[in-house]
């Protein structure tokens, strides 16, 4: 009597693999398919938007390289003697800061405003994180509150997207607003002009051209605006900074970087020239 032969386990072995990479393909489909449900997900496809069309104009690397001269700021500032005129026309100024940052950035411009006689207002909000109904809905009211509590229009002073807020608050509010400046805010032309869009899009999660507030950047508020711009601005294109005619009243230019409309002197004394009414 022979031995039955015995079976060979391979077919059996291929089969268990097969499965169990069947089920790793449909566990990695079914993870694919929920993370690209997730917001973080939808922000990151915002981030890696192409639109190189859009872009033009916008500041080269070089340029954008040149914003770390601020490191050499707080030594500089030991050595600086900047002459401050007194105010001759003392401005309330309310002040707002760019996108991720907070008010303390704008701390050293603020005190050499302060120290020419001018009284200067925080925008009463940390961090800024982009724009949103309820934001708005609460600079506009500390708008109102500043200048019923002063009895005086405000100044608005608003760096980058500072600025951009402070035109729309006033159109919001013109009969409370002395004037608008801006600096290296774009207003004008493309959205996506910049080094930092695709950034701006991923933290605060919709596009540059759907804001969840209404607004038209280019119409110029119903009062005196006043831009300022550099043609060394590492993060802004100029153009979309200083706008052409109509979209503001007065373009003014200025050398320094982005990060610069903090502390430059230039800065500085045209700020003061402004408040004084000399534009």
């Amino acid at each position: 009597m022979t031995r039955p032969e015995p079976l060979d386990p391979a077919p059996r072995w291929q089969a268990g693999r097969a499965r169990a990479r069947e089920r790793a393909r449909a566990g990695a489909q079914a993870a694919r398919e929920a993370f690209a449900a997730t917001d973080l997900a939808r922000r990151i496809a915002l981030a890696r938007e192409e639109r190189p069309e859009e872009e033009l104009g916008r500041p080269q690397f070089t340029r954008l390289i040149g914003e770390l001269d601020v490191l050499a700021e707080p030594a500089r500032r030991l050595l600086r003697r900047t002459d401050i005129p007194p105010a001759r026309n003392p401005q309330l100024v309310m002040i707002l800061p760019g996108f991720a940052t907070h008010p303390v950035r704008m701390r050293y411009l603020a005190r050499q405003l302060e120290q020419a006689g001018h009284r200067t207002k925080r925008w009463g909000l940390g961090f800024n994180w982009g724009p949103d109904p309820e934001r708005f809905d609460f600079l506009e009211q500390r708008l109102v509150d500043l200048s019923e509590r002063h009895g005086r229009q405000v100044v608005l002073l608003g760096w980058s997207l500072g600025g951009l807020y402070a035109r729309e608050l006033a159109k919001r509010q013109p009969d409370k607003v002395a004037k608008v400046i801006s600096m290296g805010s774009p207003f004008s032309g493309s959205p996506r002009a910049n080094n930092v869009w695709r950034v701006y899009q991923f933290i605060t999660g919709h596009s540059v051209d759907s804001p969840p507030i209404e607004a038209d950047l280019a119409v110029k508020p119903p009062v005196e605006t006043v831009a300022l711009w550099s043609p060394l601005d590492g993060v802004i294109a100029p153009a979309c900074a200083a706008g052409v005619p109509g979209e503001r009243d007065r373009a003014i230019k200025v050398r320094c970087t982005h990060i610069g409309y903090t502390y430059a002197p230039e800065v500085v004394a045209a700020l003061l020239k402004e408040l004084d009414g000399q534009g």
